[in-house]
């Protein structure tokens, strides 16, 4: 079975598989460093995977989630990874063995988000086999994502099983409430230690002194 020619292209832009002796690539979370750049494809909704455009993006070499700009939620399988970041965005992240890596082609990402009575899809992507993250911008917020990253081989005979992680936007008005409220709240904790040093500073230093009267002179 001829694979198709979306699939070749894309596996085309990936690092060159070259002799028996390919380097293997790296066992973290980024691409290779000879992968400067990761070809994808937002596919349009519905069950065809025709239409879209090739785009091209680079790879977040040297990303660190930390807390509290950045939550990080991670698959059953512990091998994607979803960092969601403070300005609405989500970048997700996978890795692969050496010797599964050499037989992906593509990657397929179907996101969706769960609604009251079912679930509702909201992009699909293919991304080339030299990719191993991706940028999710504009997420809702307190709207429960799934993303599902699939990845593609040679031989379609034998389809490698679906990874898949689920989580929830912070909302963003609660983020600002709670920062301004902290940061009134040290405001106004330095104003009445200002206040009550200059009333102790006014006490001390400009109350007029007592004054004594004289004892009286006893007559001889």
């Amino acid at each position: 079975m001829r694979a198709p020619p979306l699939l070749l292209l894309l596996a085309a832009c990936a690092s060159p598989p070259g002799p028996a002796a390919a380097p293997t690539p790296p066992p973290g979370w980024e691409p290779a460093a000879d992968a400067p750049w990761c070809p994808y494809k937002v596919l349009p909704e519905g069950p065809g995977a025709g239409g879209g455009r090739l785009c091209f993006r680079s790879p977040a070499r040297g990303f660190r989630c930390q807390a509290p700009e950045c939550a990080a939620r991670a698959s059953a399988g512990r091998s994607l990874r979803a960092s969601v970041l403070r300005n609405r965005s989500v970048l997700l992240q996978w890795r692969l063995a050496p010797a599964e890596a050499r037989r992906v082609r593509a990657f397929a990402l179907n996101c969706s988000w769960r609604g009251s009575y079912s679930r509702f899809p909201c992009e699909r992507v293919l991304l080339g086999a030299a990719c191993r993250d991706y940028l999710l911008p504009d997420v809702h917020d307190s709207v429960r994502y799934r993303l599902c990253l699939q990845p593609l081989r040679a031989e379609p005979a034998a389809p490698a099983p679906a990874d898949c992680v689920e989580f929830t936007a912070e909302p963003a008005a609660m983020r600002d409430i709670v920062v301004a409220m902290t940061a009134v709240g040290g405001s106004i904790c330095v104003m009445l230690v200002v206040i009550c040093l200059l009333v102790a500073y006014v006490t001390e230093n400009l109350s007029p002194p007592a004054v004594r009267r004289p004892g009286l002179r006893r007559q001889a």
